[in-house]
């Protein structure tokens, strides 16, 4: 379902320019500031306010509180305005929102040079399959997703992916190639994962690195907001080094921690870090 059909419009235009800036008061600042002299409210099923389309001189535009507060001084001008109000589940919304947001990644950013090596997404689905195997219905976030190889393999599986990238040319190419899907991915920082996402059942980073000593604190920082998004985890690397810190970070975050050797992939997926 497009934004658009929420408020029965026939176009309307975020405010926010990508989906990470959804979070940023900013916007909420902005949307006070404009002049409108028509106002549509979206609210969720328990009521409270996640969006709000204007109507301006330059036609409508939308401004969303999905992921960030809403004020006295809009509440008191969506009262002044006498909007219309429009109620939908939440997690439609939020899915609408990452539809929209994708299809603009589409349209504007090139898509990268094929990253997806010729057999690797067999050797995906063997370790999945291995780890996991069938688990149908459930929701798995697939962190530092790039083209969306474990995304297409996850929903082989009966599983549900949240996918997301800080890279949106690979994010660009998975759409292009239909490994991501636009209502499942993001172009968000995984250091800030957990501001656009609730807990879910499992989650998975594939091929995480090159983790070095330069970096490590990066990386410990999405490694860690992917532990708190989810209750099951697998975490994937090249090397014996790089898997020991992940396997640190695991336990520092209170997890229960196995790490393994893959044999089945000399490079990119060679060592597995489990945490439950």
């Amino acid at each position: 379902m497009k934004i658009k059909h929420f408020f029965e419009l026939d176009a309307v235009e975020c405010i926010e320019p990508s989906y990470s800036a959804l979070p940023d008061d900013y916007y909420t600042s902005v949307t006070v500031e404009t002049d409108a002299d028509e106002g549509r409210l979206l609210v969720d099923e328990g009521e409270y306010p996640i969006a709000v389309a204007l109507h301006g001189k330059d036609g409508w535009f939308l401004s969303n509180f999905v992921f960030r507060t809403v004020t006295a001084d809009l509440i008191e001008k969506v009262h002044d305005l006498g909007v219309d109000v429009y109620q939908e589940p939440g997690s439609a919304w939020v899915s609408a929102l990452r539809e929209y947001y994708s299809e603009k990644i589409t349209e504007e950013i090139l898509p990268a040079h094929e990253d997806n090596r010729p057999g690797r997404d067999d050797l995906i689905r063997e370790l999945i399959g291995d780890i996991w195997g069938k688990r149908v219905g459930i929701q798995c976030i697939d962190c530092c997703c790039g083209s969306g190889v474990v995304s297409s393999v996850l929903r082989e599986y009966g599983m549900k992916p949240l996918s997301y990238d800080n890279d949106p040319a690979l994010l660009s190419l998975g759409l292009a190639s239909g490994r991501l899907l636009p209502d499942e991915t993001m172009w968000i920082d995984g250091t800030l994962a957990s501001a656009y996402m609730s807990p879910v059942d499992a989650g998975i980073g594939c091929m995480l690195g090159d983790i070095t000593n330069f970096n490590a604190g990066m990386w410990e920082e999405i490694v860690g907001e992917l532990l708190v998004l989810t209750k099951e985890t697998v975490i994937t690397v090249a090397t014996r080094p790089e898997v020991l810190r992940v396997e640190e970070w695991c336990k520092s975050a209170g997890r229960n921690v196995e790490i393994f050797e893959n044999e089945r992939d000399p490079i990119y997926d060679r060592w597995v870090c489990l945490a439950k």
